[in-house]
């Protein structure tokens, strides 16, 4: 399932939302296309595990949050940012632009802890903002679960548009996350996906929607 977009509006402009995405679109162009040598770019302020837990260093934890601004792809960083730019807005409207964007550092970092506590050995650099956003969704899951979202259902050879709920389409891309993280666990050290870094950040934010005070009011849908 893809989202597409969901029927959830704002009541103020989500500034935090929008720079978040064009800050990492700014690095990940400057990744890409005007340093000389990406690969030791990425090596330099991508995040490894291995580097933290041999030999904690200042160096090695601001790593964590530059890390969070880098991407390994194109497809990688439309796919964050797409999320972020559908369920970003209603959780900074929720919390306040200075709560959000410390709930989003702070997503990000419990994400790349846990991807650490589950591959302490790894040498493979970590990137992308994922964990982060992940946190997001995990916010987005509890506060506005009936919401409706726009989704991309690939079915064979076609492809459906359809309106699900929020909660169905979070808790589903949740237990994917769950599932393969599970798998992953004990496996070789081959890269990929950081499954781990997911379900921390996602948890991160049931955790931070779950305490934050429930309105009474809601927003209204609107049919697509």
């Amino acid at each position: 399932m893809i989202p597409i977009r969901d029927e959830n509006p704002t009541h103020k402009v989500p500034l935090v939302t929008y720079l978040l995405i064009l800050l990492n679109i700014l690095v990940f162009i400057f990744q890409t296309t005007l340093v000389g040598n990406s690969e030791s770019f990425i090596y330099q302020f991508a995040f490894i595990p291995a580097r933290l837990t041999t030999g904690p260093s200042l160096t090695n934890i601001t790593k964590i949050f530059s890390s969070m601004f880098m991407h390994g792809g194109l497809a990688h960083i439309i796919g964050n940012m797409l999320y972020l730019w559908i369920f970003g807005d209603n959780v900074e409207d929720r919390l306040g632009s200075i709560r959000y964007f410390l709930f989003y550092i702070t997503g990000g970092l419990v994400a790349t802890l846990a991807h650490v506590l589950t591959n302490p050995n790894s040498t493979v650099p970590t990137v992308g903002a994922s964990g982060a956003i992940a946190a997001v969704l995990g916010a987005y899951f509890v506060l506005f679960p009936q919401q409706k979202v726009l989704t991309l259902i690939p079915l064979g050879f076609f492809l459906r548009m359809t309106l699900l709920p929020a909660g169905l389409v979070l808790g589903a891309w949740f237990i994917l996350q769950l599932f393969q993280g599970v798998v992953s666990l004990g496996g070789p050290d081959v890269g990929g996906i950081a499954f781990w870094a997911h379900i921390g950040g996602f948890l991160t934010g049931v955790l931070v929607g779950t305490i934050m005070p429930k309105k009474k009011t809601s927003h209204p849908s609107y049919p697509w």
